[in-house]
């Protein structure tokens, strides 16, 4: 099956206007969060802004607000209703469509829970959103058992990040560990769904059914929790600065890659948590700018 397509080499960093301001370079919704899952969220949003996201905004329930906005300031938040039990409760479609607007890139699911208004938050979003969108995490679990990937709104380029287990849940079947043979399964999904699929693993596959990357960075350190919402959010942040669907995946992938080298070059595998990942972030980018600007 890869013999069949040219294998794509590392997207280019997108540019970068010296008389920039916080709308060029793009403002991110990050939807997610629930008690006791707040870290995903962090994670992911901080990623972002440490990716080059103009403005970033975490959309969670009012319960974790606080926690995520102290974790960064630089992140602004905005506060979801919550039920009893401090979960998150049905949101309006009106409410859904006012967070929606006006922004550049939109990602749905690190730590969202699996409620049942989280499902219906889910779908809702699929269904309205006309930004580029990330599907991740709790959000691909709801997509899978409420079928829901087939009702997104079609004018919305749309990334899947699942791991082998959330894939495994959106096609029915168990992914195999043969490369060949998970190329051939992401493809025919990212076809058929008309989407970019993110399938996440040792040599991540990437791709949009036409187009096919296969990053060779990262390492074992980075199986660990919050690895894959920090990636979320690189995708996001680059999805909000213009970068086609296919291409921003391809670059967040590497990118996110070689932090995890640089963050294990530093500390070991062994000892390495998703955090050291956002330390080890602006040095991969500085290092991406001076090979852009050096080849323009």
């Amino acid at each position: 099956m890869s013999e069949q397509f040219p294998m794509e080499t590392v997207p280019t960093l997108p540019g970068r206007p010296e008389n920039g301001h916080k709308g060029t370079f793009g403002k991110v919704l990050i939807i997610g969060g629930s008690v006791g899952m707040s870290g995903a969220v962090c994670l992911s949003s901080v990623s972002a802004l440490r990716s080059g996201s103009g403005l970033v905004i975490a959309a969670i329930p009012q319960s974790i607000q606080m926690v995520v906005a102290n974790y960064e300031p630089c992140v602004m938040t905005i506060g979801l209703s919550t039920d009893s039990d401090r979960q998150l409760a049905p949101v309006s479609t009106e409410r859904i469509e006012e967070l929606l607007a006006g922004k550049d890139a939109v990602a749905i699911g690190p730590g969202l829970g699996q409620s049942a208004a989280a499902a219906e938050l889910v779908a809702a979003v699929l269904e309205i959103c006309r930004a580029p969108l990330i599907v991740d995490a709790d959000a691909l679990n709801a997509a899978a058992a409420h079928r829901l990937l087939a009702k997104r709104n079609a004018e919305s380029p749309c990334i899947i990040t699942p791991h082998p287990g959330e894939f495994s849940r959106l096609t029915g079947k168990p992914v195999s560990d043969d490369e060949e043979t998970r190329i051939s399964t992401a493809v025919e999904f990212a076809m058929t769904h008309r989407l970019t699929v993110v399938l996440k693993g040792r040599r991540t596959v990437v791709t949009n059914g036409e187009r096919l990357f296969i990053n060779t960075t990262g390492n074992s350190g980075m199986a660990t929790g919050g690895s894959g919402d920090v990636l979320t959010g690189i995708v996001a942040s680059l999805l909000g600065q213009k970068m086609n669907a296919f291409e921003a995946a391809a670059l967040a992938v590497h990118a996110h890659g070689r932090a995890g080298d640089l963050a294990a070059s530093e500390l070991g595998q062994r000892g390495m948590i998703a955090s050291d990942l956002l330390k080890s972030l602006p040095q991969i980018w500085q290092k991406m700018e001076a090979i852009r600007t050096k080849n323009p």
